[in-house]
């Protein structure tokens, strides 16, 4: 899917400041000049553009192209949390529960990956490079119980929930990720720090992660439980992973 957990545009609420139609329309142009020029339009629309339109409430953010990505939210605003006060919780059915901050994170043994980013709306961003930690290590930290077979995500949003079998967590591929493009993550990416489940659509990959809790069993994230599938695989036929590899 586009970069968010979720794949379908919302609305702008009726309250708020309105934005005109030719505005929208330029900004969308803007947008797609993003595209077409590279990195350094890219990284003006996020520090100038994406501010803007994305923590006013509008919404406007899940419609907005940034560089090769479109911008989605579940609230209709933008959470932002600085990298000094940002810290990741693991906890649940574990023997040691911790917090990291984002400077501890980012100490620990990196991980780079290149890969697509899918939507499940069907657009792909091929090539996107992300730097971060395996999940792995966070759990093999923390001493996973027995009992626990699976792990919720949770963002600072304060809505977004994500899941994975704790098999698919350990994979190589499944990263905390700090770094996106070779740039610490921006709001509008989900930073300071994401899930990023690269063999699996985009819904997966929580953004503004604040914690990793273990469980006993799977519990459905915020698109599961209004009818997207809980293992959110690509599947070989878009050149991707599966469950069988």
């Amino acid at each position: 899917m586009a970069d968010d957990s979720d794949p379908r545009p919302a609305a702008p609420p009726a309250t708020g400041t309105p934005v005109g139609r030719r505005v929208f329309l330029g900004l969308l142009g803007v947008g797609a000049a993003g595209v077409l020029l590279g990195a350094h339009v890219q990284d003006w629309l996020e520090r100038e553009v994406g501010p803007l339109i994305s923590k006013d409430g509008t919404g406007l953010a899940s419609l907005l192209p940034i560089g090769r990505f479109r911008i989605y939210t579940v609230t209709g605003s933008l959470p932002s949390r600085s990298r000094a006060d940002y810290t990741l919780k693991v906890d649940g059915l574990v023997d040691q529960p911790f917090e990291v901050s984002y400077h501890e994170l980012v100490a620990m043994e990196p991980t780079n990956l290149t890969r697509d980013f899918q939507c499940v709306t069907g657009w792909r961003v091929p090539d996107v490079e992300w730097k971060g930690v395996r999940l792995a290590a966070l759990l093999d930290r923390a001493g996973v119980q027995d009992a626990a077979t699976a792990l919720k995500f949770h963002s600072f949003d304060g809505a977004y929930s994500e899941s994975l079998t704790l098999a698919q967590a350990r994979r190589d591929d499944v990263i905390v990720a700090y770094e996106f493009e070779g740039s610490p993550l921006s709001d509008e990416h989900g930073g300071p720090a994401r899930l990023y489940v690269a063999p699996m659509y985009g819904y997966k990959s929580c953004k503004w992660l604040d914690r990793i809790e273990l469980t006993k069993d799977v519990e459905e994230g915020y698109w599961e439980v209004r009818g997207y599938d809980v293992d959110g695989w690509v599947g070989r036929s878009n050149g991707r992973d599966d469950d069988a590899t």
